[in-house]
């Protein structure tokens, strides 16, 4: 029997097991000629208006820009009416945005990420901030925020025929993952995970790598659809920072409940 087992000492950088971790993403959407204005839940306000390919933007607040600024976006229409929307600022070095919104609901979620300056042992290079909000128009339903539904869960995520993933949701915190198929094949890790619930069956799911400098935002959708929609921000084998889409099937493996002591 052939020895697959990974070199320990080879493990691979951010751009490596990206490439082509979007084959089986949602489809994009041409948000063109809409717009967009969010008040979060710190005050920070966005002025967002859409092109074919690119975005103006004005903001206050947390992620101020006075005057107009243009950027690259990604769109994707995850269900009827849900956006998610990745703005991968080309403005701002080693800055992302994504924002999450609901056209029935009214209601948003925001990640910013980042990319430290320098490496802090023990902590993630990449840094996220989230909030709440909402767009304008009759807000109905819950206010997205932190969840503990995918706690005990296990999942398989298959993103193209060479990129299989296992994930285990092991606290609000913390999540394991292992590669099954694919460039990272036998590494895995346990790492910083947020998650937060969007709407039925809809979480946002975030981690912040501790081995090298990679964070990422993805909608999961475990209701029918069983599909995930994320994005990357890192640095690649050169240094330098790099943005990517990611996207494929889940497959639930299923799950376990804690019969006394629980995870924070």
């Amino acid at each position: 029997m052939t020895d697959d087992r990974p070199d320990p000492e080879e493990w691979r950088t951010y751009d490596q097991f990206a490439a082509g971790i979007d084959t089986y993403r949602l489809p994009n959407v041409d948000l063109a000629e809409t717009s967009l204005d969010v008040t979060l839940s710190d005050g920070t306000r966005l002025a967002l208006a859409f092109g074919h390919d690119s975005v103006e933007w004005t903001a206050s607040g947390a992620l101020t820009a006075a005057a107009p600024v243009r950027d690259p976006y990604d769109a994707v229409e995850v269900r009827d009416g849900v956006f998610f929307v990745s703005i991968p600022f080309a403005s701002r070095e080693r800055e992302s945005l994504t924002i999450v919104h609901s056209t029935a609901t009214h209601r948003v979620v925001a990640v910013h990420s980042v990319i430290g300056d320098e490496e802090v042992e023990g902590t993630p290079r990449v840094r996220q901030q989230f909030w709440s909000g909402t767009t304008e128009g009759v807000v109905s339903g819950q206010e997205p925020g932190p969840s503990r539904d995918l706690i005990g869960k296990r999942n398989v995520y298959r993103y193209s025929p060479e990129h299989l993933y296992e994930h285990v949701y092991v606290s609000s915190e913390r999540y394991a993952w292992q590669c099954l198929e694919g460039v990272q094949r036998g590494h895995g890790d346990m790492d910083l995970s947020t998650v937060w619930k969007f709407d039925d069956g809809l979480y946002l799911f975030c981690f912040r790598e501790f081995r090298i400098a990679v964070a990422s935002v993805w909608l999961h959708d475990l209701g029918y659809q069983l599909m995930t929609t994320g994005v990357f921000l890192g640095l690649n084998g050169e240094g330098n920072s790099e943005h990517s889409r990611g996207g494929g099937h889940i497959y639930p493996l299923g799950s376990v409940s804690y019969p006394d002591a629980q995870p924070v």
